[in-house]
């Protein structure tokens, strides 16, 4: 800026000169036209006067002439490195130094403009790291950004020269292969990139093991277009981060169907909360010494007008995976505290909770709100909740938890003895029963190990003073061992299915049941 005002001054130095020469000279000459009287001697003199002006005045014009247009062409060379460096930057990600996702789409539509030569394809991999947001959450964003350069140069190790590496935004990346030697060649440069991914990464003073998932389309095999490629090479990065671990999946046409069906099965399910099609069954919880009907476990179904019944393992996963697992969770405890309502008093509702909602801080409130408009007394109501979710977030299950106990509403631990069973649990989450995985009561007549667990899982329930039911009993032997062990209560098909609401109040009506027929 000093530097360009300095030049300014100059040029209006020489302006101001040039001008002051030029009216000069008009007042000699005017000065010569007058003057007629002079000598011969004396108007030579003006004469050669003139010319000296004149050539200072050239020679000025000359010189600020030179220094515009050197300055001129400094300026246009600023401008063009300018735009050159603007350019550079719209097409490579600043932290990564790899081509950003502008410039890997037009690679991509160049490339699928030149065809591969013949017996070969151009592959595309999109892949999404394992882990990486632990990174960023444990230690902070810098830390994560150390390990994503790392990343980025152990990408550019994996493929071929030529090949195009480029970060599409955050932990995704994408790999642009031209006339590779059909799907095993494609498969080779993701399995190097899986093995480059397996050696931990040091960042911020730490090691960290970073995976990834690669999905993986070919053209012209899957398609031509550039949206269609990558809409597909999406759905497989979907299914091979399924996986849980590192893996690589090609796209296949039956990922495509999965893919539609569950995206309607979304847009269907968001419809239908809040209406008749989903509505809660029950699955009797009976007392062991009598067949009383002690209890009934709500379980979600839902009746799709063209599909038919749904069952919960298709639906329950997509609710919790889109963020409908709060609303779906609301309606069908609002539907089965009316339904219970109506019942016995000595019956108690349980209702299951899915892991997501431990973190939910307003869940108490809501559920102390549904008892209050339905009229179910809070000590009816059992929440289910399963050992792996509360080794989620230990602190957080345990807030949650305990603001739903201070309510009066009962808590029971699900599929206890499957993993991450303790004595820790029970002592810390104040609990009123357990419920005895299916998997021991399956095995029990037939396997002495099993029958072992469920014969100290039922004298550890007896010990604390907890209520012990055993899940999944459909042999008559299976009872008879349960009874013989002890056990209070056991629910399954030998007693019951899950059976709507009306059927529910006829059992009630009959005093019990001892088995289905």
């Amino acid at each position: 800026m000093i530097i360009r005002h300095r030049v300014s001054i100059l040029d209006a130095g020489f302006i101001v000169a040039c001008v002051a020469a030029a009216a000069f000279v008009a007042l000699e000459v005017d000065f010569f036209a007058t003057e007629s009287q002079r000598s011969a001697r004396e108007m030579m003199l003006e004469l050669d006067e003139i010319m000296v002006l004149a050539t200072l005045l050239t020679g000025g014009l000359l010189v600020f002439a030179f220094r515009r247009l050197r300055e001129q062409r400094r300026e246009m060379q600023r401008r063009i490195d300018a735009e050159a460096e603007a350019r550079a930057l719209a097409f490579e990600d600043p932290l990564t130094g790899l081509p950003n996702r502008r410039r890997f789409d037009e690679a991509l539509r160049a490339a699928l403009a030149a065809p591969p030569r013949a017996g070969a394809a151009h592959a595309v991999l999109l892949l999404d790291l394992n882990g990486f947001k632990r990174i960023n959450d444990l230690y902070g964003h810098p830390v994560g950004d150390e390990a994503l350069i790392q990343v980025s140069a152990r990408l550019r190790r994996a493929v071929r020269d030529g090949d195009l590496v480029a970060r599409l935004g955050g932990d995704e990346f994408a790999i642009l292969a031209q006339h590779v030697a059909g799907p095993d060649a494609a498969a080779g440069i993701a399995l190097r990139v899986i093995e480059e991914l397996k050696t931990p990464i040091s960042a911020g003073d730490q090691e960290h093991t970073i995976g990834a998932g690669v999905g993986v389309v070919l053209t012209p095999q899957d398609g031509d277009v550039a949206e269609q490629l990558i809409r597909k090479v999406d759905v497989a990065l979907y299914r091979a981060k399924a996986q849980g671990v590192s893996a690589l999946r090609f796209f296949e046409a039956e990922m495509d169907v999965r893919l539609q069906e569950r995206d309607r099965l979304e847009r269907d399910l968001r419809a239908a909360i809040g209406t008749d099609a989903l509505r809660p069954h029950y699955q009797p919880i009976v007392a062991l010494r009598d067949g009383r009907i002690e209890g009934c476990e709500a379980l979600a179904r839902w009746l799709h007008p063209e599909l038919g019944e749904i069952q919960p393992d298709r639906f329950i996963p997509i609710a919790d995976d889109c963020g409908l697992i709060g609303a779906l969770t609301d309606h069908m405890l609002r539907r089965a505290c009316a339904d219970a309502a109506v019942w016995p008093e000595e019956v108690l509702l349980s209702v299951n909770i899915s892991p997501v909602q431990l973190k939910d801080e307003d869940l108490p409130r809501r559920l102390a709100a549904i008892l209050a408009e339905t009229g179910l007394a809070p000590t009816r109501l059992e929440i289910e909740i399963t050992e792996s979710a509360l080794v989620r977030d230990l602190e957080a299950a345990q807030h949650i938890l305990g603001a739903i106990r201070d309510t009066g509403v009962r808590i029971a631990l699900d599929d206890f003895g499957t993993g991450y069973s303790s004595l820790y649990h029970l002592r810390n989450f104040k609990l009123d029963k357990i419920k005895i995985d299916r998997s021991f009561v399956e095995a029990m007549g037939r396997d002495s190990n099993s029958a072992a667990i469920v014969r100290a899982l039922v004298g550890l329930g007896a010990g604390l003073s907890l209520t012990v039911t055993a899940e999944g009993v459909e042999e008559p032997e299976q009872q008879a061992l349960l009874t013989a062990q002890g056990c209070g209560q056991a629910q399954g098909h030998l007693f019951s299915k899950a059976i709507p609401a009306e059927d529910v109040l006829r059992l009630l009506a009959r005093g019990g049941l001892q088995q289905s027929a």
